[in-house]
């Protein structure tokens, strides 16, 4: 069989149809009709059932012929947070966002949130700022 695949969503899920891994079981168009049927040009009608019950069926097919995504995980995996730096005038650098901090000792943590990274260099808890920076006058004007 050829290597065939076909999605076909309803805006809230989508189901993949590969022709390669189906043996025609039959289950997904003998217990849901309305969404699977062969005869008809496409062959499955996503509008024909509610999202919960194609989901259900879609589990039963036996060789993973059919799968189905959820388009807004698929759309937040797709577009992963930005994280923004942004340096503040005369004081450090802020690091917002989702990012994993490793240190140089190899420890590492993952943060989500905001970071402040030290500019002037005088910081007791570098590479962060502890705001040390407005006691030993730095500036970026020098």
């Amino acid at each position: 069989m050829a290597d065939i695949k076909r999605e076909y969503t309803n805006g809230e899920v989508t189901v993949i149809w590969q022709a390669a891994k189906c043996i025609h079981a039959a289950s997904c168009f003998r217990e849901l009709p309305e969404v699977f049927d062969p005869s008809q040009r496409p062959w499955i009608n996503m509008d024909g059932a509610d999202t919960d019950r194609i989901i259900k069926q879609v589990k039963r097919c036996p060789t993973d012929a059919l799968t189905y995504y959820m388009n807004k995980e698929k759309e937040q995996e797709n577009n992963p947070q930005i994280t923004e730096v942004e340096v503040l005038k005369d004081g450090p650098v802020l690091v917002k966002g989702k990012l994993n901090y490793k240190d140089n000792k190899g420890n590492s943590k993952e943060i989500d949130g905001v970071m402040a990274l030290c500019r002037c260099g005088a910081s007791k808890t570098k590479p962060f700022c502890d705001g040390t920076h407005h006691h030993v006058g730095f500036s970026d004007d020098k």
